[in-house]
């Protein structure tokens, strides 16, 4: 609950949109003693302690997770495996090491077994974020009324889950658990494939039998709101591309076959069968997409 000191320090790797929204709203309810950021850039951490993100900060990766309860992994995916073997012979006992990646599959087994005695892993992921990245995008309401899944194993400590649940319900978000595979599935398909259709639609506007036009210039408010996700962070969508990889090919086979099929509806001039798929289409968003 709000008010409650959850954990003593934590310490947020990675103080972007994500981990910088975690760390001003942890802040403000005061569920957490001092929250520690860590990064390579000085300026960027000094932007984030000018924003209220972060109580101070550490270049160094020991000193920054050397005291902490709670350890948050905000960085891209694919940079998780390296933190954890850097960091692990600096965390205390007792300490949780958590995370807000898009991805968990195989690679939350894995970090479980980077984990050092008495020190646990337990998988996170707010379904929360805008498109623009870094600290100054951060907002202390970003993960209100939003879920956060959890992605727990056989191996996961209860009590470890229990206090990652409880403090991503104070922070204001519903929390659910989910099997790490199963995760990826969804997250490939509800996600994942928007994300890569987005950033393949500007591919396409950017093709040189085009340019010479610039259509965009011509285009309304369809274009921008569909491709607004398309202005992401680049290193973060490779990265997921790439951890989820199958689940990721597997929804854009599933994809390309629509897209045949709807091709070839229009070069056969079928009117009808592309009212009867356009017309599911909006039924099956209607029904499933909160407006």
């Amino acid at each position: 609950m709000a008010g409650t000191i959850h954990f003593k320090q934590m310490t947020v790797i990675g103080v972007g949109l994500i981990g910088g929204s975690l760390g001003l709203v942890a802040r403000r309810k005061r569920l957490v003693k001092a929250v520690v950021g860590y990064g390579k850039r000085r300026g960027e951490m000094q932007r984030a302690i000018a924003s209220g993100a972060i109580d101070r900060y550490f270049l160094s990766l020991d000193r920054a997770v050397e005291e902490a309860d709670l350890v948050v992994l905000a960085t891209p995916v694919g940079t998780f495996e390296k933190i954890c073997v850097a960091m692990a012979p600096h965390l205390k006992p007792g300490t949780i090491v958590t995370d807000v990646g898009s991805v968990k599959g195989g690679l939350v087994t894995k970090l479980e077994g980077l984990m050092p005695e008495g020190v646990f892993f337990v998988g996170a992921h707010p379904i929360a974020g805008r498109e623009r990245s870094g600290v100054e995008s951060a907002a202390i309401d970003l993960f209100a009324g939003h879920r956060c899944i959890l992605t727990p194993t056989k191996q996961t400590l209860r009590r470890a889950l229990t206090k990652i649940r409880t403090f991503w319900e104070a922070v204001g978000a519903g929390t659910m658990e989910m099997e790490p595979a199963e995760h990826d599935r969804i997250m490939a398909a509800v996600s994942h494939l928007p994300h890569l259709v987005a950033y393949a639609l500007m591919e396409v506007l950017s093709h040189p039998s085009l340019t010479k036009d610039n259509p965009v210039r011509f285009s309304g408010g369809g274009l921008r709101d569909f491709t607004r996700i398309a202005a992401s962070a680049p290193e973060m969508w490779r990265d997921i591309f790439l951890a989820n990889n199958d689940n990721v090919v597997h929804m854009v086979d599933l994809y390309i076959q629509a897209l045949e099929t709807i091709k070839k509806k229009i070069v056969a001039g079928d009117g009808p069968g592309l009212v009867e798929i356009f017309t599911r289409a909006r039924t099956v968003r209607e029904k499933s997409v909160a407006p």
